[in-house]
């Protein structure tokens, strides 16, 4: 068996397609192919079975694919530890909701990455959880407190709720008439939390609208449309909410950043680790 193989089927195995795959290795797809075909003719098992949406482990690559990211990490960290002249240099991926990305760290990229031209920051905001153990992003910041005992973890803020609505809508609603609510789309329900709590909560109020976008819900409000419950550093976006006592709102959830602790030695990721840190301190209540 040719190691240098077993990078291939790291690659292929996190990106899931020969175009996507190739394109993380820096070679041509079938290359990774050629290469894919090789390993699994060195062991005598079918590795991978295509399917429409793209490459999936068999029942055989699953049983390697731990043993072979270990060895992935083992090898990125080998590389990363070795600092040039130039201070930190390399790829750090972040995983983030997309509220928090857009509005939190967008804003603020040039105070965390200044001072280290040889860092791309890389953020992923995919509703898909991507995976720290399996080496899919570097750092993620996660609501709830995390459970895996392997990670290294920090409580960077609260993030809080309130409903809001137009002047024009609240005043009707404190007038005592009925008002609707602007909330998700149903198939959003297994996704987002928010989307479970309004369903479990107000799932008989009627809706004017619904969307799995929060910018297009609280540009509804903010368009007398109806009441959005909205996080709060979100509602900020947009001066002509105002919020309102609806009624029972969805309790503060605790923002984590987490890594593996293995990376915490890894002066690019230990670097933007301790400027987001800096980041969400100064950044009060959210």
């Amino acid at each position: 068996m040719d190691w240098e193989d077993l990078r291939f089927f790291v690659a292929l195995a996190r990106n899931r397609s020969l175009s996507a795959a190739a394109r993380a290795l820096k070679v041509n797809h079938a290359t990774v192919a050629r290469r894919i075909s090789a390993l699994e003719l060195s062991l005598g098992a079918q590795l991978f079975e295509r399917r429409p949406d793209g490459y999936v482990l068999t029942a055989q690559g699953q049983s390697i694919s731990a043993e072979t990211a270990a060895m992935a990490s083992a090898a990125s960290a080998i590389r990363d530890r070795v600092v040039s002249p130039e201070g930190p240099g390399g790829r750090v991926r972040l995983t983030t909701i997309r509220s928090v990305a857009d509005l939190l760290l967008a804003p603020h990229l040039g105070q965390i990455l200044d001072g280290f031209p040889g860092i791309q920051l890389e953020i992923l905001t995919d509703v898909r959880i991507h995976s720290l153990a399996h080496r899919e992003a570097d750092i993620a910041l996660r609501l709830g407190r995390p459970k895996d005992s392997d990670l290294t973890g920090k409580r960077v803020a609260t993030i809080t709720h309130g409903f809001y609505a137009s002047a024009a809508m609240a005043a009707r609603w404190r007038a005592g008439e009925a008002v609707p609510l602007i909330g998700f789309d149903l198939d959003s329900e297994q996704l987002i939390a928010e989307a479970r709590w309004l369903e479990t909560h107000y799932a008989h109020h009627s809706y004017s609208v619904r969307s799995g976008s929060t910018i297009t819900q609280a540009v509804a409000a903010a368009n007398g449309m109806g009441v959005v419950m909205l996080q709060r550093f979100q509602a900020r976006e947009y001066p002509s909410l105002v919020e309102i006592d609806f009624g029972a709102v969805m309790p503060g959830r605790e923002l984590w950043m987490l890594a593996p602790s293995g990376l915490m030695g890894v002066p690019r990721v230990s670097a933007i680790w301790e400027r987001l840190a800096i980041l969400f301190a100064g950044l009060g209540d959210l």
